[in-house]
């Protein structure tokens, strides 16, 4: 049997591909541009890609292909209708990431929420050896308890933020983007509300029709002064130039993981932010904790294992 992995760099060298080989001939690529998918993929049974584009022309150049396993939880990069119109399954792995995740939010408010670019500048510059005084309070900060957490997209990460932000002693309360759940643990507002009424704004919701673009010029103008906004869902779901207007306008401290463009492109409006201090983005390495990438591994090799044990190759 022959595997293809499409991405590998995407996984890490810090992780062990080798658990592939009791499957059979294993082919691994670091990256594979859309022009080279067929090619490699042609003669493969199984293809593992993270974000690859498996698409009906890629299915049909492969004549063997059994199984597509997406190095991730979401598989919007797969054809999925016609995967299955060509009985090929496809399989993710689900909440490998969460903890990862949940952690990475918490890492990003802190470092706005307390200043502390500006604080490590402050040291590292010999001010405050020069000062005279034995602390600095130049940029003053405020504690999590008693603030109010809207949450957009309360799914299992949103649930686990929650938990923790209740931990720290925040209030929490979200928006549902489906406009369907409803949990009884905490109160459901409509987005304008949250907004407005919010001192910190996490977004942890996937991309789709009703989330593209939802945060808007007129919907980031709606942020509070000294709000903090964390985007770890989807790039496209706030509005990256209407963002940049809003935080040269008002006091925003905005933490992106996820951007509309990955990686951020050279000429993207969010290099010319006024206040760079104010704005925190990380290159889409929320869920990339070594522990979530074995997590993930382990679930791509279970996967192929049920797989196998329901067909024959």
């Amino acid at each position: 049997m022959k595997l293809v992995i499409l991405d590998a760099k995407t996984l890490g060298d810090d992780i062990d591909l080798g658990v592939f080989d009791i499957f059979g001939e294993v082919s691994i690529y670091e990256t594979t541009p859309p022009e080279l998918t067929v090619e490699r993929c042609k003669e493969a049974d199984i293809v593992i890609t993270n974000k690859v584009v498996i698409d009906k022309a890629v299915m049909d150049a492969c004549e063997r292909l059994k199984l597509i396993c997406v190095a991730a939880t979401g598989m919007n990069n797969v054809d999925l209708e016609y995967a299955a119109q060509k009985g090929i399954e496809v399989k993710n792995v689900a909440g490998y990431s969460t903890a990862s995740v949940v952690q990475h939010t918490f890492a990003m408010l802190f470092y706005l929420m307390e200043k502390l670019p500006y604080y490590d500048r402050h040291v590292k510059s010999k001010a405050w050896a020069g000062s005279g005084i034995f602390t600095c309070i130049d940029r003053p900060f405020h504690e999590l308890r008693g603030k109010q957490w809207g949450i957009i997209g309360l799914g299992t990460i949103g649930k686990e933020v929650a938990k923790v932000a209740e931990a720290f002693g925040a209030t929490v309360v979200y928006y549902s983007t489906s406009g369907e759940h409803d949990d009884p643990f905490y109160p459901r507002m409509e987005l304008d509300t949250l907004l407005s009424t919010s001192h910190i704004v996490s977004i942890h919701a996937p991309l789709n029709e009703k989330t593209r673009n939802l945060l808007d010029f007129t919907r980031l103008e709606k942020l509070q002064g000294g709000a903090v906004l964390l985007n770890l869902g989807r790039g496209g779901i706030v509005n990256e130039m209407d963002l940049v207007h809003v935080m040269d306008d008002k006091e925003l401290y905005v933490g992106l993981d996820v951007t509309e463009k990955e990686p951020l492109p050279e000429d993207s409006v969010l290099y010319e932010v006024a206040d760079p201090e104010r704005l925190l983005i990380t290159p889409h390495i929320a869920w990339t904790s070594v522990e979530a990438r074995e997590k993930l591994v382990a679930g791509i090799v279970r996967n192929i294992e049920v797989f196998l044990k329901k067909h024959t190759i």
